[in-house]
């Protein structure tokens, strides 16, 4: 690896030890065919100046980045799957294969996605359908330019083999990913040691997490900080639920082995963005209840913060752990009013106010089946973009007598500035279901991936127009 001084090797999870992790090895593909690098957050990361011969040898072949991981580690964890416990996961397909810091200082893991089996695959053969990593690559990227606090797809590189699968035509080429995350530290992490009783360990886990990355969290006993643990996290899985409904993005699959402590959105396997706001809307053709479904995603999570809480009952008691519970309903509905305002760069005018705009939203949405990102784009900037809204291409939906409260609601926000040549379209640009269908498909046709670089580049231009509302 070519030196610099920007790349800043860490070794951090193997201090927990190896009851946590079982080194493993990758697997040998045939071939390794770079498909997509995210080169900004590679510089940001100090590996911008490898070269593609590199860049294939430490994200294909799995090569050590100096200074980190001898070898890759396969994590270990339980976890609620549709609320049914399972205490057969970990790492069945991906392994940690190293960590660093980002140009901010924030410890950082490189995590993969389709690099083989592990002693967790069961009988899974360890590997990720190019399709897949595709869609993963997309959805990091609108999310990321949303505003949404997500991992980031960092490599996509195709390994030359064919996979049977029983929901997309097959056999399917395959594909290997890399996705750079702040942890992969779950809820599932801690279910673990709590169906062991493990109390130690717990101890241990709790510690390394307070330390590298709930900080804020640090108390003088064990029991003070398991609370204020548990409270940290809570604030922080709020924030990225309520950045969801800012989004209309729906998971699809909120398993406590999918939530980590961080708050940061992970594995995109089913997801959907709203057409349009429909409560009900799914993700996953097998959520056949709509336990996931997108209005009932700050539900899902309260009941996995509470599986943390069942955890940290080895080190605190139940009294010292349930305001931190208790609270997450007034956290997510504080995130949730700064995410609206972000999302339609408006200045916070107050709780009242604020809540007045969200009702207000939402009923519009609701009433009149409105594009949600159509609506996102044409309000950014609140009042002050009405009539540029009003005689655009949706002006129909806000003739809808729904209008008049949202526009009052509107009316008490000052808009920030934000000004940016893409809101000067007429449309926005968006990521649903069926588009991503006709960027996979002159992939899998012709192997032309002129349509998935060029809306790569448009969500490129999305984020940077957000990003003045930051």
């Amino acid at each position: 690896m070519t030196e610099n001084a920007a790349f800043r090797p860490e070794t951090i999870h193997a201090a927990l030890g190896p009851d946590f992790y079982d080194i493993v090895a990758p697997a040998p593909f045939p071939a390794a065919i770079l498909r997509f690098r995210n080169t900004r957050w590679a510089a940001r990361c100090g590996l911008g100046a490898l070269d593609e011969a590199r860049w294939i040898a430490h994200f294909a072949r799995f090569e050590p980045l100096p200074g980190s991981f001898a070898a890759p580690l396969a994590l270990r964890y339980h976890g609620h799957q549709f609320r049914a416990y399972n205490p057969e996961l970990g790492d069945g397909r991906g392994f940690l294969f190293a960590q660093l810091r980002d140009d901010r200082g924030r410890l950082l893991d490189l995590g993969t996605k389709g690099s083989g089996q592990t002693p967790y695959s069961r009988r899974g053969d360890g590997r990720l359908t190019l399709k897949g990593g595709v869609r993963e690559v997309l959805a990091t990227a609108m999310l990321e330019a949303l505003g949404v606090e997500t991992s980031k797809s960092m490599s996509l590189i195709e390994t030359g083999e064919a996979l049977l699968r029983n929901d997309e035509p097959s056999p399917t080429r395959a594909a290997v990913l890399v996705r750079l995350s702040h942890s992969h530290l779950r809820i599932g992490t801690f279910q673990r040691l709590l169906a062991q009783n493990d109390s130690e360990g717990m101890a241990r886990l709790l510690a390394h997490a307070v330390t590298h990355y709930l900080p804020e969290a640090r108390r003088g006993t064990m029991a003070e900080e398991a609370a204020a643990f548990l409270e940290a996290v809570a604030a922080r899985v709020a924030r990225m639920t309520a950045q969801w409904f800012a989004a209309g993005f729906v998971h699809g699959v909120l398993n406590t082995d999918n939530i980590n402590i961080t708050g940061e959105s992970f594995d995109y396997g089913p997801f959907r963005f709203l057409p349009h706001y429909e409560p009900g809307f799914t993700a996953a053709y097998f959520d056949e209840t709509g336990l996931y479904a997108f209005g009932r995603q700050a539900e899902a999570m309260a009941w996995n913060l509470a599986r943390l809480a069942e955890c940290l009952l080895l080190l605190a008691p139940i009294a010292a752990l349930e305001p931190a519970l208790a609270r997450f309903p007034d956290l997510f509905r504080a995130a949730l009013r700064t995410a609206l305002c972000r999302r339609l760069a408006l200045a916070p005018a107050g709780d009242t106010a604020d809540e007045a705009l969200i009702r207000a939203l939402f009923a519009f949405l609701h009433a009149t089946k409105a594009p949600f990102e159509g609506v996102m784009f044409d309000l950014y900037g609140g009042a002050t973009r009405l009539p540029k809204a009003l005689a655009g291409p949706r002006a129909a939906f806000y003739a809808h007598a729904g209008f008049a409260a949202l526009r009052a609601a509107l009316e008490n926000h000052a808009a920030l500035p934000a000004e940016a040549p893409y809101f000067e379209r007429d449309a926005p640009i968006t990521l649903l279901y069926d588009e991503i269908e006709a960027l996979w498909a002159p992939i899998a046709a012709q192997d032309d991936w002129s349509a998935f670089s060029e809306r790569l580049s448009a969500i490129e231009t999305l984020r940077q127009a957000y990003r003045l509302a930051d």
